[in-house]
């Protein structure tokens, strides 16, 4: 990295910020003395309550240690073997999980979906159902969505619910993968949306709630929106390898985080960058892949001003096809960052 941008100054992703004060903070206060272990502590019971407010329902709430197991154990309690997962052609689920859900489902399948602006609608999962021959193909027993998608984008509540009521019509589970939960909540919370008209009262079932993105380390959690739905899942924590003995340590980030509502005041400030650095950079000429609605920024950069602005230190990945860059905003990203990358964009896309 060029010594001319520090470390901190990174569009990679939303993973690179440090802790948020308020985990931090909650860290050391849950460090104090002894606490008893496996969650049977204060803290635990305390940010169970937290998130059960946030969603206005009396939810069964655990905590692993990342997106991967959340998503990989939750959608293991719906499905057997034979079963299938839907999801969208980009999502986690199949991209970036390394068959983690498939061998928590002991040899299910991940189908892959198309729908545009990276989001399944219920034409693009029907056909899905009228695939193979009996038992001869996998049979579909759960379907994931991503809210806020990979490509920055929101389901809105109607939108959920119609692919929800596909998913049931057909018997399957609705799981929402929530790594950037937290940013599509204050986006939504802007347009009127509660998190809970945007889930189980959209029918979604069952949620990875992100926390390592919203500024915590090491602690997501899973969130079963009907208490029959989380039967005897402590025993997939723990076979999983996801039961923490200083559980506190976890939770009392969510406490720090939910108690006064920090989590959307980062959530809608990593947005608020991401908007002001969409709006910088269509003003250098730049061509955006898709209307950012969350923390994330999809931008259209030819290969010379790509290596032009990884030889000024700044980093970001390609994300969408050859040319489409993704520079993804945090709870702890700058204005002065924002306006530094676009004014280098616009010297590196100035040139000839």
């Amino acid at each position: 990295m060029s010594a001319s941008v520090p470390p901190d100054y990174t569009f990679a992703s939303d993973n690179t910020a440090g802790l948020a004060p308020e985990a931090l903070a909650a860290l050391t206060a849950a460090n104090a003395g002894p606490t008893p272990s496996y969650g049977n502590d204060p803290w635990t019971a305390r940010a169970r309550q937290l998130i059960r407010d946030v969603f206005a329902t009396d939810a069964e709430v655990f905590f692993v240690f990342n997106g991967t197991a959340a998503n990989s154990l939750a959608l293991a309690q719906f499905c057997r073997s034979y079963h299938s997962v839907i999801c969208h052609e980009f999502s986690h689920v199949d991209t970036d999980e390394c068959s983690a859900p498939e061998f928590f489902l002991g040899g299910g399948k991940v189908i892959a979906v198309p729908g545009p602006g990276c989001k399944l609608r219920p034409a693009d999962v029907e056909p899905v159902f009228a695939r193979g021959h009996g038992v001869h193909y996998p049979k579909p027993g759960a379907l994931s969505l991503t809210q806020a998608t990979e490509w920055g984008t929101l389901y809105t509540p109607d939108e959920v619910r119609a692919v929800a009521d596909l998913a049931h019509a057909h018997g399957l589970a609705v799981h929402m993968d929530g790594a950037r939960f937290a940013n599509a909540a204050a986006a939504l919370a802007a347009r009127g949306h509660a998190p809970a008209d945007f889930t189980w009262r959209a029918g979604v079932d069952v949620l990875s709630f992100g926390g390592t993105k919203n500024g915590m380390a090491t602690t997501e959690a899973v969130v079963f929106f009907r208490a029959e739905l989380a039967r005897e899942f402590e025993y997939r924590v723990k076979q999983g390898a996801q039961l923490a003995s200083k559980q506190r340590f976890a939770t009392a980030q969510w406490c720090g985080m939910l108690a006064d509502g920090a989590w959307l005041r980062h959530a809608a400030h990593a947005n608020a960058m991401a908007q002001r650095l969409a709006s910088a950079l269509r003003a250098a000429g730049a061509r955006l892949s898709v209307a950012p609605e969350a923390n994330g920024v999809f931008v259209e950069l030819t290969p010379a001003q790509a290596d032009a602005l990884a030889a000024r230190g700044w980093q970001f990945y390609r994300f969408i096809g050859a040319t489409g860059y993704r520079l993804m905003c945090s709870w702890a990203t700058e204005a002065a960052t924002v306006d530094r990358f676009a004014a280098d964009f616009a010297a590196v896309a100035s040139r000839r």
